[in-house]
């Protein structure tokens, strides 16, 4: 799901100096400009017929506005000269290099033989057959991404990655960026900024003077994307150094911010596909024809960098694939996602909501909060199980903790911060800081190790307005968090630990997962040895754990080596709530120690992890998985006993006291205005587990006539049985529990 951001569009002092530097000049470009499109044969026709029923997708009729800017702006031929310059300058030389034979090793470890500075991924895939070839989205050599038709240059390991490969799925996406910028080029002028692909497609953010984005407007990129994509424009690779690169860019503003503040190297890359080049380490499809479906989904505000103080930006996403029967599919999933909306089932079945007075803060209603305190209840009990101790640190915190612990320095404008008595105190974003100071209040010995310290404080973190989205993107939230103080020789037995945690708890949800170890950064702290002893206890226990994982070299934190895990819901959508992150850092920034049973003192290393994560982010995660159906055992409505006529209400609420006080969630309608079947429905619409039905049998037996919100019929059980089994699936927690009655 992608979050809109609705901001303000706002205009500082540096908006109104890029206002200059992005004025979009008129020129004559080489390419067909508008007017000469227009003046085709039949031209007048085809616009004519355009005028049709839109079957385009995103977007409403057309709007006003040209298809393109004619003339289109002058930065655009001016990029494209001093790219076809250096591009000629380039080819010369690689004409003047000197191939050599090179071995050319395929996954399934067969050579073959090729050609330095001559012989391409796409050539080889060829060879290997042709449908391989044209269903290849980028190659992998030597471990490392590369353009399909880009030219070996040495001996190589060589992989072939289509649509259905993670990475080939994002190289795939972000080539579809491109091809929206250029539209988007073509259409407003303006000055691009980031256009990266994300989890579910991409965006491009654009600089945009006097002119908002409107939703009208996807049927002109739509149309502007299908021209790119018959052209089959190649997406062609330069390598060029900072002094051309400020040049090419020197009409954008934020392209020099880019190039002078995150290029480090004398040389970097830019893309071209048709008219647009664009700052780029790629790589990128073989051309814009193998994107066959093309939509523009949503638009919203942004800040350039994601910070408040900065320019309003116009930000437009979009979904692509390789093949038009996904694109269908997806948008048949979007269709389903959307009734799913946690948002809406949660005002639906009076569960939270939120307000503008207290932005990205839920408000938990009696329902929800009965669901709130289930999922809370639930790890509580696994706790006791598992030798955690639970404790309550402050919710306010001196800025001198965060400033020891080292977060002031990098995450101060996350936090909510206020002055007293001269002092600047901080709402706490995480709990880490406070248990190394509940660690330390006094001194410990090797014997109270692992020191397992959980804590459901109330976090605050201070996200952008724009950020918020649900319960997905919160300002105010508990965590199910634990810190687990332990020896480097017991991390081992306690990765193992937390890993069967999270399998029974997530077993208990319904979720399959997967598991990512990944290992030291380039910038780390700390001695190499423990960092690598670490990473072989963490290896070896996923090993033993038996579950698939996958390695993230040089993606841990630079405090230690983690474990993410990625679950998957109903609808196959991944979300990452659970973490295990091994940290040396904070022990060593607050002196932690313990007595050892040698007599010396040790320091000892700090697990950081979370199962549910965010309780909030959960909720909303388990809301739209179970789509307001919930298991009996965390329901907020498990029955509602309905008599079939007025004689039988007085029977109807005893049943649904004797249930209520035995510990269950249960109503009774007794409204006559009703009748018996509409009571049944409303009661099924509303997702009640069960529905017990009451006349004059079941008052002289004492039962109920049990259904479920299915509409299977478990038919005639006593108040007693209804109770017992209701105890066994309240136990148990089965998922299914309306047809295990």
């Amino acid at each position: 799901m992608f979050m809109q951001a609705i901001l303000r569009y706002t205009t500082s002092t540096s908006s109104r100096q890029l206002i200059s530097i992005c004025k979009t000049k008129s020129f004559s470009l080489k390419s067909r400009s508008l007017s000469s499109i227009m003046s085709e044969p039949g031209a007048a026709k085809k616009q004519q017929k355009g005028k049709k029923k839109d079957k385009s997708g995103g977007g409403g009729k057309a709007p006003a506005q040209p298809l393109e800017l004619d003339p289109l702006p002058e930065y655009i031929q001016t990029r494209i000269d001093l790219f076809d310059r250096l591009k000629a300058e380039y080819d010369e030389q690689l004409a003047a290099k000197t191939p050599s034979a090179i071995k050319i090793t395929l996954p399934d470890g067969k050579v073959v033989e090729g050609q330095s500075w001559r012989t391409t991924p796409y050539e080889v895939a060829c060879g290997i057959s042709q449908g391989l070839a044209d269903n290849a989205v980028i190659a992998k050599v030597n471990g490392v991404l590369w353009d399909l038709d880009r030219p070996l240059e040495e001996d190589t390991s060589l992989a072939v990655l289509k649509f259905d490969n993670d990475e080939g799925q994002q190289v795939f996406w972000h080539s579809s960026a491109h091809m929206l910028g250029e539209a988007m080029e073509r259409h407003y002028g303006g000055c691009l900024c980031y256009g990266p692909p994300i989890e579910n497609g991409f965006y491009y953010d654009m600089f945009l003077e006097g002119r908002q984005v409107s939703s009208n407007e996807f049927k002109s990129l739509n149309d502007l994307v299908r021209k790119i994509q018959k052209e089959k424009q190649p997406f062609v690779r330069l390598e060029m150094t900072k002094e051309d690169l400020l040049k090419m860019f020197e009409y954008n503003e934020f392209k020099k911010r880019i190039i002078n503040e995150k290029i480090h190297t004398p040389t970097t890359t830019v893309y071209r596909c048709g008219p647009l080049i664009d700052l780029c380490r790629g790589p990128h499809v073989r051309h814009t024809g193998k994107v066959k479906s093309f939509d523009v989904i949503k638009n919203s505000a942004t800040y350039w960098e994601g910070k408040a103080d900065a320019e309003s930006l116009q930000r437009i996403y979009g979904i692509s694939f390789p093949d038009t029967k996904q694109m269908k599919e997806w948008k048949h999933f979007q269709e389903e996602a959307a009734k799913r909306d946690h948002r809406k089932i949660g005002r639906e079945q009076e569960l939270y909501f939120f307000h503008e007075w207290s932005p990205g803060c839920g408000f938990f209603l009696p329902k929800g909060t009965f669901i709130y305190n289930k999922l809370i209840g639930f790890i509580k009990d696994e706790y006791r199980k598992r030798g955690y101790q639970e404790v309550i640190s402050p919710n306010v915190f001196n800025s001198r903790l965060w400033e020891q612990s080292g977060h002031w320095q990098h995450y101060a404008e996350n936090m909510f911060s206020f002055d007293s008595e001269k002092e600047k105190f901080c709402l706490k974003p995480m709990n880490c800081p406070g248990h190394c100071l509940i660690f330390d209040h006094r001194i410990r010995s090797w014997r109270e190790l692992p020191y397992r310290m959980a804590d459901f404080g109330i976090l605050h973190r201070n996200e952008l307005s724009g950020t918020l989205s649900g319960l997905t993107r919160v300002r105010r939230f508990v965590q199910d968090d634990a810190h687990i103080f332990c020896p480097q020789e017991l991390i081992q037995q306690e990765i193992a630990g937390v890993l069967d945690f999270l399998q029974t708890v997530y077993g208990v949800l319904g979720f399959t997962y997967k598991l990512e170890l990944s290992t030291r950064p380039k910038k780390y702290l700390g001695d190499i040895e423990v960092w690598n002893n670490a990473e072989k206890q963490l290896e070896e226990t996923l090993n033993e754990f038996g579950e698939p994982w996958k390695l993230n070299p040089e993606d841990g934190a630079f405090y230690g080596p983690k474990i993410d895990i990625i679950i998957q819901d109903a609808l196959r959508r991944s979300h990452q709530c659970a973490t295990i992150q091994l940290d040396f850092q904070l022990p060593i920034r607050f002196n932690l120690k313990y007595q050892s049973a040698d007599g010396t003192e040790k320091r000892p290393v700090i697990i950081h992890r979370a199962i549910l994560g965010s309780v909030e982010r959960l909720m909303a995660v388990i809301t739209e998985s179970y789509g307001g159906k919930w298991p009996f055992w965390i329901s907020p409505r498990q029955a509602m006993v309905i008599p079939i006529g007025p004689a039988f209400n007085e029977y109807a609420n005893e049943v649904k006291k004797q249930i209520f006080e035995a510990g269950f969630n249960c109503d009774s309608n007794i409204d006559d205005g009703e009748t018996m079947n509409k009571k049944i429905r409303n009661a099924q619409l509303a997702q009640y587990n069960f529905i017990l039905v009451v006349g004059e049998k079941e008052r002289e037996n004492q039962t109920v006539n049990v259904r479920t919100r299915d509409n299977h019929v478990h038919g005639e059980r006593s108040i007693v049985a209804v109770i017992e089994r209701f105890q066994h699936l309240d136990t148990t927690k089965m998922l299914k529990s309306e047809e295990a009655f």
